[in-house]
């Protein structure tokens, strides 16, 4: 992965032969993740479906549909995404705040082979990030202030193609759209608690982050992680929606999402703060990472953990 600053010159090179692993991350399209989420989750699909009511009590919690029906679990696990229904109907609270950007997303088919290297470019508050993707293909995605991902999202397919072979300094020559690019609205959000009596959130329903950093979906994965595996560990006979149970769970997940989420924050009003000495730290900081392999091997292990 190359990292490259907002003046030009300061870059910043993660290798995974010189970390001594097969590679740093995978890049997986959407539709195929889940896909094979869907062939593995050995579940009943209820869809199209809405949700209406959620109500618990010591035995049992019980979800009513927009149509009538009532579904009876132990437990109700909310991983509905950042507007979650099982959120609000637990009664937890979040403590959310925009970033007054959108990220503007779009696969490419290249000129230039990418070799499996992802690219990012900080641009004094933007950031492109062109992610590999199999055979000549890259998945952009350009965090940009509001209006102005409106107005690249509006983009006719050739004009946008220019508009990021500019943007990202030619590095995989001549740019063909191959999907439609579409935007969403960033923000940083967090919930209060992960738990409730026979409640639990996982992924974008507990905490969403910039993307920046990537992080997003690995802090969700991980909590599905965590949860599976406090639930698979209890005690025989023990309920799995007991909220004692539960907070080991909460607990265990805590301090990951606290430290990614600040850590993303501060990259961001770093990497967005206009001004020649914040641009100068900035720019520093990537070129002494580079530097220090220790530091940057210490940074890969972080991130693939």
């Amino acid at each position: 992965m190359r990292v490259f600053g907002d003046d030009g010159r300061s870059s910043l090179e993660f290798d995974a032969y010189r970390a001594g692993v097969p590679e740093l991350a995978w890049i997986v399209e959407d539709s195929a993740l889940q896909d094979a989420l869907w062939q593995a989750l050995p579940a009943e699909v209820l869809a199209p479906a809405e949700c209406e009511r959620l109500e618990a009590d010591q035995g049992s919690a019980v979800l009513t549909l927009r149509d009538g029906r009532r579904l009876t679990s132990a437990l109700v696990v909310g991983a509905d995404g950042a507007n979650s229904f099982v959120r609000r109907a637990a009664g937890i609270g979040a403590i959310e705040k925009g970033y007054a950007q959108a990220a503007v997303v779009a696969n490419f088919r290249c000129e230039k082979a990418h070799r499996g290297a992802a690219v990012q470019w900080f641009q004094g508050g933007p950031v492109l990030a062109l992610l590999p993707l199999p055979g000549d293909e890259v998945s952009m995605v350009w965090s940009l202030p509001a209006a102005r991902a409106e107005s690249v999202a509006r983009l006719q397919p050739e004009a946008l193609c220019r508009e990021v072979e500019a943007a990202s300094r030619g590095a995989f020559g001549r740019l063909s759209l191959s999907t439609p690019p579409k935007q969403y609205p960033l923000r940083q959000l967090r919930a209060q608690r992960l738990v409730q009596p026979r409640v639990a959130l996982v992924g974008d329903a507990a905490h969403v982050i910039h993307p920046l950093a990537g992080q997003g979906l690995n802090l969700g994965l991980q909590d599905a992680q965590a949860l599976a595996e406090v639930l698979a560990g209890r005690e025989p006979g023990r309920d799995p929606g007991e909220l004692r149970l539960l907070r080991r769970y909460e607990r265990a997940r805590a301090e990951p999402i606290l430290a990614m989420s600040a850590v993303v924050d501060g990259l961001f009003r770093l990497f967005g703060s206009e001004g020649g000495r914040w641009s100068r730290l900035r720019n520093a900081g990537l070129n002494l990472t580079d530097r220090l392999p220790v530091l940057k091997n210490l940074l890969i292990r972080q991130a693939m953990s």
